[in-house]
């Protein structure tokens, strides 16, 4: 058995040099508490990045990867696939969507979306209307296009010349956007909720104002709920908080509770647009993972999760406020459901590390902002006992 160090040390040689990683090796899950390779015990508030909803080794996910494992893993998307059926169909139900696309990832979700834009406005207007309105500090994923879309310069640095086509506005800004649409705009790209760009929560006129001026324009609303869907704002999909729907929307992350996966949904009139040749994908929706995700989006659905998601969050909010009446170097707090954010004057990765070693896992989302995305299915008391933990790290810090 390898030891700890020699497991970083081996990380440190064969793996690229991708990540700043913490020096820990999670080995084992159970419910919201993770454990290390020496056996250290943490309350895990980071949930793979708002991935594991269910939170470690739920029994339905269990059951479900077991059952498809010993059924049908992979064939390929020549043929009909009975689970990505079952699922497309779950997720259409259950949202503004017609038609369903799926992938493996977020960012290629987001690639998809870009591409049905641009293909649309071919069919339907002119060659030369391409361009998509984008948000900063937003974040649509590590490819050239949507690293290109993503509203931070700091992830385009050293692969340049960008994508040509998107046109960065701020966010929350609905005269920005307005005076951005052109006679080459195809389409408006946002998260409904920043969650990397530092958990930033619209006006309420914000989205049925991108929504109307997207009609007037006659121009597609693309909604990235690669982060805040399936529940993680205490709705199933985030833009029920404002009571508007998209043309198209990308999902990811928590879709299949940390099997690899991502969707595009789009409506109708919308989808028509691709045709067979125009996109594919050959992991996208297999019967394993297809499977898996049905599992996950029904039991979210069928336990409320979203309910509990907005229920715990309101809680979590209100406890994390009380922080920031407390400590001074804590000058916001942020967020809906379980997707919150703490705003410090120090650098948040230190407070990260703190709490790491207290033995509980949260995240950053910018230079200053401390992010908490659990899995939904946390309780008030593991939000009290993250509380605690965060409480004592601000404690020792200088205010």
């Amino acid at each position: 058995m390898e030891t700890t160090q020699e497991l970083i040390a081996a990380s440190a040689k064969y793996l690229a040099n991708t990540y700043a990683r913490f020096p820990i090796v999670l080995v084992k899950g159970q419910g919201v508490r993770l454990w290390d390779s020496d056996g250290k015990e943490y309350l895990d508030f980071v949930g793979g990045i708002a991935v594991d909803a269910l939170g470690h080794c739920h029994p339905r996910m269990v059951e479900a990867i077991r059952a498809q494992a010993e059924t049908l893993i992979h064939v390929s998307n020549l043929y009909h696939i009975e689970p990505q059926i079952r699922l497309a169909r779950l997720l259409c139900e259950h949202s503004f969507a017609d038609r369903a696309f799926f992938c493996n990832s977020g960012a290629e979700a987001n690639e998809a979306a870009i591409k049905l834009a641009r293909k649309y406005a071919k069919d339907h207007w002119s060659t030369d209307r391409f361009e998509i309105i984008v948000m900063r500090h937003s974040f649509h994923g590590r490819t050239l296009a949507t690293v290109t879309a993503t509203g931070n310069e700091k992830y385009w640095h050293g692969f340049e010349p960008l994508m040509p086509g998107f046109k960065h506005v701020p966010y929350n800004d609905l005269q920005a956007v307005e005076r951005a649409i052109d006679s080459r705009t195809c389409a408006v790209l946002v998260e409904p909720v920043q969650g990397e760009g530092g958990v930033n929560v619209p006006g309420d006129d914000y989205l049925p104002g991108l929504r109307r001026l997207c009609d007037q324009a006659g121009i597609l609303l693309i909604l990235d709920e690669v982060q805040s869907g399936m529940g993680r704002t205490g709705k199933l999909f985030a833009y029920q908080h404002w009571g508007v729907e998209p043309d198209i929307m990308t999902l990811a992350k928590a879709l299949a509770g940390g099997i690899p996966v991502g969707a595009m949904l789009a409506r109708e009139a919308v989808a028509a647009s691709f045709v067979p040749g125009s996109h594919a994908s050959t992991f996208g929706g297999t019967p394993f993972v297809s499977a898996v995700a049905h599992a996950v989006v029904s039991t979210i659905i069928q336990e409320d999760l979203p309910g509990t998601a907005a229920r715990v969050g309101k809680y979590f909010l209100d406890r994390l406020a009380s922080l920031k009446a407390r400590y001074r170097i804590v000058t916001a707090v942020r967020g809906v459901g379980l997707i919150l954010g703490l705003e410090v004057s120090v650098p948040a990765r230190s407070i990260v590390a703190g709490c790491m070693e207290r033995g509980l896992l949260v995240l950053t989302a910018g230079d200053h902002v401390v992010r908490f995305v659990p899995p939904l299915i946390v309780s008030e008391a593991e939000v009290d006992q993250a509380v605690g933990i965060l409480d004592a790290v601000l404690g020792g810090l200088p205010q």
